[in-house]
């Protein structure tokens, strides 16, 4: 008997757990990525702050499924789908399909803004945070040989656009980098003359986030040295310099972290999006007028049956992946929407980490600040954490920073992965 055909579009979060709970007896899986691993975007700007090397946090996608049964993977990009013939257009084939499911992800926004790019990196991809790390390293040490005073300060100022949690986390991280690390391996740096600035267009950090905890997020990035400018929008960036509202910033590298949109890819779907360019879906996770093509993760709309709206966030995506796996197994999905169970999001918490024992953390009504939310948010991304060598890799380089404020990734080894503002200025 001839299997039902199931294409899964992504190896993120959501592509992954579907694929480990989809019933390979009853269905013949295909996985496509353009990548041939997984990556763990929630430490990514551990990469970005040189304190994690990013086999540390990125696994092969053949390894994690390598026990799956019925599964066959894929390296190649999706360049467009067609629902009224139930075909995916690949760079390197076509694919058909019976039950499509797509799970593309989020790329940077810049809000229209899409020239900044060149000169303020977003950090979504292992290419953006070794390009980000690279660039701040090389700053560095363009600032130790130059002798003009107003370049070393420009070099040694970092920008960091956005305070939600990968705003926060970059900013602290920087910080701590700057003052704790290379100030103390160069001869012509002081630490105090290490800028890193924040810059928020809302009124505080982590708005998603209790006020409390947003003030308390802000209390530990000033005590990081962090310059914080709240209710502050962009106006303009051009290399090595970005226009606020009301002042004019020179520095050795700008990063974007203000915003996120759904993969252009849906784009070719010829449905009707929302503004992020998200996917509104039935209860189910379906496409309205496609039952047999179900979207997951980050380009999902959808407000569930308690009146949730599901967040963009990996536990998200991965409640989506196992919900659905779990109507395909049973009874192969059945054609009709309406006689399938709805999604419902569980809501297990929110955490961003400040830096070296600083975090805020909320789950439901507990709210917890300082070394108490690091533990918890250190424990949460252990767990999570794909492979058994990347927990006992990245719990090893963190014991280590943290006791002796050392950050292990800092080669800059392929100067062509620079940003190009500092190669002109060489």
């Amino acid at each position: 008997m001839k299997k039902t055909k199931v294409l899964v579009l992504g190896a993120g979060f959501a592509g992954i757990e579907f694929c480990k709970r989809i019933d390979g007896r009853k269905f013949d899986v295909t996985l496509v990525d353009r990548q041939n691993h997984h990556l763990f975007q929630p430490l990514l700007y551990q990469v970005a702050s040189s304190g994690l090397a990013v086999p540390e946090i990125a696994q092969p996608i053949r390894g994690i499924l390598s026990g799956v049964k019925g599964l066959r993977i894929l390296m190649d990009e999706v360049t467009a789908i067609d629902l009224k013939r139930r075909t995916v257009t690949c760079a390197k084939r076509n694919l058909d399909y019976d039950y499509l499911v797509i799970a593309v992800g989020a790329v940077t926004s810049y809000f229209g803004n899409d020239h900044w790019e060149a000169h303020a990196p977003g950090l979504k991809t292992v290419k953006d945070a070794t390009r980000i790390r690279q660039s701040v390293l090389y700053a560095y040490e363009k600032a130790e040989a130059t002798e003009d005073l107003a370049e070393r300060q420009k070099l040694l100022t970092t920008v960091v656009v956005g305070a939600g949690p990968t705003g926060v986390e970059l900013a602290g991280s920087f910080s701590e980098l700057a003052r704790h690390c290379l100030a103390k391996d160069f001869h012509e740096i002081e630490a105090k003359n290490s800028r890193v600035v924040l810059v928020e267009a809302a009124d505080r950090v982590l708005a998603h986030m209790d006020p409390d905890l947003s003030q308390a997020a802000l209390h530990q990035l000033e005590q990081l040295g962090v310059e914080v400018r709240l209710k502050t929008r962009v106006l303009d960036i051009r290399r090595n310099e970005i226009e606020l509202e009301g002042e004019t910033l020179q520095a050795g590298n700008i990063v974007w972290a203000a915003g996120v949109q759904a993969h252009p890819l849906t784009s070719t779907l010829g449905v009707e999006l929302d503004r992020g360019g998200r996917i509104p879906t039935l209860p189910d996770l379906s496409l309205e007028g496609h039952p047999e093509v179900f979207a997951l993760g980050d380009i999902v709309s959808l407000v569930d049956t308690n009146g949730v709206r599901v967040p963009g966030v990996s536990p998200a995506a991965i409640q989506m992946a196992q919900h659905l796996a779990k109507l395909l197994n049973r009874d192969k999905g059945k054609q009709d929407a309406n006689r399938r169970d709805p999604f419902m999001y569980w809501d297990k918490g929110t955490m961003a980490t400040v830096g070296r024992s600083r975090a805020v953390a909320q789950v439901a009504r507990l709210k917890l600040k300082g070394f108490p939310a690091w533990l918890a948010w250190l424990f949460v991304h252990l767990v999570f954490l794909v492979g058994f060598r990347n927990k006992t890799t990245v719990l090893f380089h963190w014991v280590y920073s943290y006791l002796t404020y050392k950050k292990g990734a800092r080669i800059i080894h392929a100067r062509e992965d620079i940003a190009p503002e500092l190669e002109k200025s060489d």
